[in-house]
């Protein structure tokens, strides 16, 4: 088995003196998620995804009933691995064409997580977002907090994807919170100054100066390119105690056969709840 999961951490490791809650969110694009994954390809996975409480995952196959088949796989596979699960998944994005159409899903530990509010696809941004994002209000078990999640996938760099982005700084009065997580695949970075407006709201990114997308081939031993997948959350809210990126890929020999999996690595990060 190729899997290796990576160590290295970013942002310094910080004490938990209170015991406070601690949440563990991952994303992850995982590419063309549906029928042409094979058992092996899901059981990496479920082993990836396991320790983490709060997923969401990206680019899963619209076009026919193959991807929420394979949430469904994820979900058996973790629900074997030793703690329950539960899942959303959403409808076919309302995009411009059949193409660009995606689902999203969260899954979660339903002895950490539940759900408050069925997750939906904001449909005020389905005219002006190619795959308008997926929203989750959840409740922390630890204390009883409940939590806005925003699962996203922005279109392509050169389609200018802070034209969608744009529309966050919107959503702490239209949901008279500002108690988000906001994750996916932004195709830019957390440099952009898009992310302006919420950073002034006290938001930040998981990740910094993190490539997080897989080259085809590897050049000079460097198999990663882009810095486009995040976590950001709200700094009045929660403290980070670390944030990485896992590496499954690990050496340039395993390149062909972790982009079975996907071009894209997950992204991790662990928020201590503020009382």
């Amino acid at each position: 088995m190729y899997i290796c999961i990576l160590s290295n951490c970013y942002g310094l490791q910080k004490n938990n003196p209170l015991d406070n809650p601690v949440l563990k969110v991952i994303t992850w694009n995982i590419q063309d998620l549906g029928g042409t994954k094979n058992e092996a390809e899901i059981a990496v996975i479920a082993k990836i995804l396991k320790e983490f409480d709060l997923v969401g995952i990206q680019e899963i196959v619209a076009k026919d009933p193959a991807g929420a088949k394979a949430v469904a796989r994820i979900v058996d596979a973790l629900n074997r691995l030793g703690s329950g699960w539960d899942y959303s998944i959403s409808k076919p994005t309302k995009s411009s064409s059949s193409f660009m159409s995606e689902r999203y899903a969260f899954l979660w530990k339903t002895a950490k997580i539940s759900l408050k509010k069925k997750p939906f696809l904001d449909k005020e941004l389905e005219d002006s977002i190619e795959r308008e994002p997926f929203i989750g209000l959840f409740d922390n078990k630890q204390n009883n907090t409940s939590f806005y999640v925003v699962n996203m996938h922005a279109k392509t760099f050169n389609k200018h994807p802070e034209m969608e982005i744009s529309n966050f700084k919107a959503y702490p009065k239209r949901f008279q919170t500002d108690r988000f997580i906001i994750l996916g695949d932004f195709n830019l970075d957390e440099k952009h100054t898009v992310w302006n407006p919420l950073y002034k709201m006290g938001f930040t990114s998981a990740i910094s100066n993190q490539p997080t997308t897989l080259k085809r081939t590897c050049l000079d031993g460097n198999y990663l390119n882009y810095p486009i997948d995040n976590i950001y959350y709200n700094t009045k809210y929660f403290t980070q105690q670390k944030a990485y990126a896992i590496d499954f890929v690990k050496e340039c020999d395993n390149l062909v056969m972790a982009r079975r999996i996907s071009d894209h690595l997950p992204v991790a990060s662990e928020l201590v709840f503020h009382h």
